[in-house]
């Protein structure tokens, strides 16, 4: 038997038929590619943790329910009491859990462009994928399209972004509500740029069953840690934590991120910062020939460049040190788009400076 015989054999074609989701080698560049938080903690807050993770018992097995974290992140995101919320290994978990539990010939619908994982792991798991196409001159939801496709496949779930990415920009609100009206399914409002902005759906939780907001703690600025929580009606919340492995939120994790929010002040004065940046980058990148920045609510922002001229100047930028998102290649809406994470002043100057020397 050969390899390929041997592949196709025990690998399911939905499996062979995808691409590997691929992080591109930051080594040795100003990182501008991942929507991360550029800032580390100040030292007298790292020796604190540092005695805080000293006491971790790493021999015994994590709390599996993790109740304390669970506690914390309920007062610290405003979480309902009424509601309930499962963890994650990453918001990237909690969608797997969200699909793995669908019936078999399930349907997942989500606005494209959005996040790649929604359809990445839809088709990894055989579910039926439904990507609706926003709106060309906006990036809006297209309400219509997305009334229409509710009506004929019967979503089981809807993804919804909010900020949306790649894009950046907040759907309409309204538009979100006549859609969790209008589906039998479920509604995920995926609010993983929650810190960029002062809009949310957390406070209707209570008011739709059918409603659950993701959230992850990455873009606060605890990337490395890996932790994403959903949050919503206690009946589903027990539902999904059937599929949930056990100790799938390792202790290093529960401690640090319990430690880490206790110092809201510290991530509250990054978060303007990059704010801050966000505008100012903005306004730069408005006065540039041929580029064109779309408004973000995120830690990213958009930008349109001249035709066919995107993957050039995305090359130009490495060669001077600096690495964004070329989604050019993704092709539709995306189509001559770069992406460029909001890093500290100093990165976004060299990045602003190498971007006028490529176009």
């Amino acid at each position: 038997m050969t390899e390929q015989e041997l592949i196709a054999t025990v690998i399911r074609p939905e499996i062979r038929a995808l691409n590997a989701y691929k992080v591109a080698d930051a080594t040795g560049y100003i990182k501008l590619d991942a929507m991360e938080n550029p800032y580390t903690w100040p030292e007298e807050i790292k020796a604190q943790w540092l005695k805080v993770i000293q006491t971790a018992e790493l021999n015994r097995y994590p709390d599996p329910e993790a109740k304390t974290l669970c506690r914390i992140l309920k007062e610290y995101n405003q979480i309902p009491a009424e509601c309930e919320i499962l963890l994650g290994n990453g918001s990237d978990e909690i969608i797997q859990l969200l699909l793995m539990a669908l019936p078999a010939d399930a349907t997942v619908m989500a606005p494209e462009p959005s996040f790649v994982m929604y359809k990445q792991v839809a088709q990894c798991l055989g579910l039926n994928y439904q990507g609706v196409p926003l709106l060309a001159d906006s990036f809006e939801l297209d309400l219509a399209a997305m009334l229409t496709n509710i009506k004929n496949q019967q979503p089981e779930i809807i993804f919804l972004a909010y900020p949306n990415n790649p894009t950046g920009n907040l759907f309409d609100s309204d538009a979100i509500e006549q859609l969790i009206q209008h589906t039998k399914g479920l509604v995920i409002i995926d609010e993983a740029y929650a810190p960029f902005t002062d809009f949310s759906f957390i406070n209707q939780l209570t008011k739709y069953k059918n409603l659950l907001v993701m959230r992850t703690v990455s873009k606060l600025g605890l990337a490395g840690l890996r932790l994403g929580f959903i949050a919503g009606n206690p009946g589903i919340i027990k539902q999904l934590n059937k599929a949930r492995l056990p100790y799938n939120i390792n202790i290093l994790t529960q401690c640090s991120v319990e430690f880490a929010l206790t110092h809201p002040d510290m991530f509250a004065r990054q978060t303007e910062i990059l704010c801050h940046e966000r505008a100012r980058m903005f306004l730069q990148l408005s006065t540039l020939k041929n580029i064109h920045p779309c408004p973000s609510a995120a830690n990213f922002i958009l930008f349109r460049t001249a035709k066919n001229k995107a993957t050039d100047i995305f090359n130009t930028l490495k060669e001077q040190g600096v690495l964004i998102k070329n989604l050019s290649p993704q092709k539709g809406l995306l189509s001559d788009c770069l992406r460029v994470t909001i890093g500290k002043p100093e990165e976004n100057n060299a990045f602003i400076k190498a971007l006028k020397s490529a176009i």
